[in-house]
């Protein structure tokens, strides 16, 4: 027996008996996604809040001076809640996983090439980077000297935003791969409809 065969002989008797287990990751995926998804929802508009209107969102997509300068603002702001509101519930309880994956996908790439490409790859901008930390000692330096530092800093350091497209093509690359594995065994709904129904 050679080396090859005996490397594949220790991983069918130890690492492949986590296969039943392979729900999992579809289940981290989900549960992260909800979270995400939820509340980009609420953020644009909260059914439940007398005082929340999806209006601001439409103005952003259809404003093109400081907004995104999208046809159809309306419709797409709407398809857009809809989508990541209830995209999260359904996510969550992992019902019509892949279904919902396909709409939620369209989002993220809309959201990469509108709103994020332009500024790069990453989400937070590298403090290594010279004019980064330059940016980030002057306001350091004026927190310091007008403001209570050790109070503002206390929960996280100073970073700055640079939002590029690190967070949206990670939502993505999830997204794509709950298209193909769905919402994992014994763990979401749709396994459990699958089950029942494949019977008859």
């Amino acid at each position: 027996m050679n080396l090859v065969e005996k490397y594949y002989q220790l991983q069918a008797s130890t690492i492949d008996k986590i296969e039943f287990m392979n729900g999992l990751p579809s289940l981290a995926f989900r549960v992260y996604l909800a979270n995400v998804f939820w509340m980009a929802g609420n953020s644009k508009w909260n059914p439940f809040d007398s005082e929340s209107s999806l209006q601001p969102t439409i103005d952003w997509f259809g404003n093109a001076d400081w907004g995104l300068g999208l046809p159809f603002p309306e419709l797409l702001g709407s398809l857009a809640w809809a989508t990541e509101y209830f995209g999260a519930i359904l996510l969550l309880i992992g019902l019509a996983t892949r279904w919902i994956s396909i709409p939620l996908i369209a989002t993220m790439i809309v959201a990469i090439f509108t709103v994020h490409i332009d500024n790069g790859w990453s989400a937070i901008a590298s403090s290594s980077d010279g004019e980064i930390a330059s940016r980030i000692g002057a306001v350091r330096s004026i927190l310091q000297e007008h403001g209570n530092y050790d109070w503002l800093t206390e929960k996280g350091v100073l970073v700055i935003l640079q939002n590029g497209i690190e967070f949206a093509f990670t939502y993505l690359i999830m997204l794509i791969s709950l298209l193909f594995v769905g919402g994992g065994r014994f763990v979401s709904v749709d396994y459990f409809l699958n089950r029942h129904f494949s019977k008859k």
